[in-house]
């Protein structure tokens, strides 16, 4: 913890780790004691029809320091990371200092080491986009990328696989060319004061069941059935984990007790592609250990 008391008061802080593992209770802690506005950095967290599903912070926590960008955003809304770039814009030209918490890393490395400027997708597109890979699948989408782009995406993440896809049927430039044009970022690395909160496999495994669990008690299954006239598998906001497992229950394809270890399971595999990936990218953050919070 002594990496956070050295923190000066006035430098934007970055919280990063994956799922379950403390990151809002640390952000909550520093805005409490030194001030500033905690800022989402979690893609699902945006949409306002999740609130106990994606553990956003409740109304108490609310009370005890600002937050933004929770919960701000229609469900069937394809907000981006684009979109997300130019809201915590303007809270950084606000002058209120920004605690930024999250488990996307695609976010904080569109902040700290810039993102291209890419128009939008027109709808027209999106939809041709969404048929091929419900139709063919990832594989369909990665046939028509150019050979550039191909070569440097993941090829395991579908919705990276369709964005890409997306960008060259509408711009008819590669999304790899695109980022090798990426402006300067709004926040560098060394601006700010990065955390990356670490967790062991069985103590996170842990806190994810039982996390679970509290959200079941406090009513993700009835926010689950309220998307449920509308549900559709292609929403932004149906990519939050354990969404599919409820409306699946909902729908009498699983008991709840399939639901609830349906979820857990994939929560546990998010949770390992979240460490994975803050391995890899996160060189230059200082690591803390989640059992010590």
């Amino acid at each position: 913890m002594d990496a956070i008391a050295t923190i000066p008061a006035d430098r934007p802080v970055l919280i990063a780790g994956p799922t379950a593992s403390g990151k809002s209770a640390l952000a909550l802690r520093i805005a409490e004691d030194a001030g500033g506005v905690i800022v989402n950095a979690d893609a699902i967290q945006v949409f306002d029809c999740w609130r106990i599903l994606t553990a956003r912070p409740d109304a108490d926590d609310e009370a005890r320091a600002p937050h933004r960008l929770y919960g701000h955003v229609p469900c069937d809304f394809a907000y981006s990371v684009g979109h997300w770039l130019r809201e915590v814009a303007e809270i950084l030209q606000s002058g209120d200092r920004p605690i930024i918490v999250g488990g996307t890393g695609l976010y904080f490395r569109a902040l700290t080491e810039g993102l291209a400027d890419i128009p939008a997708t027109p709808p027209g597109i999106r939809s041709e986009a969404d048929a091929l890979r419900r139709d063919g699948g990832a594989g369909a989408l990665l046939a028509g990328l150019d050979d550039k782009t191909a070569a440097r995406i993941d090829r395991r993440n579908p919705m990276r696989v369709q964005r890409a896809w997306e960008v060259l049927r509408a711009t008819g430039r590669g999304l790899a060319d695109w980022q090798d044009d990426t402006p300067p970022p709004l926040l560098p690395l060394d601006a700010a004061a990065p955390l990356l909160v670490e967790a062991g496999k069985d103590w996170l495994n842990a806190r994810i069941a039982q996390r679970f669990d509290r959200m079941l008690e406090l009513g993700a299954l009835d926010e689950a059935r309220a998307l449920l006239p509308r549900w559709d598998p292609a929403l932004p906001a149906a990519k939050a984990i354990g969404a599919p497992e409820l409306i699946a229950h909902l729908r009498g394809e699983l008991t709840l007790e399939q639901a609830r270890e349906a979820a857990t399971v994939a929560t546990r595999q998010f949770a390992k592609r979240q460490r994975t990936w803050f391995r890899a990218r996160m060189g230059g953050w200082t690591r803390i250990a989640a059992e010590t919070l």
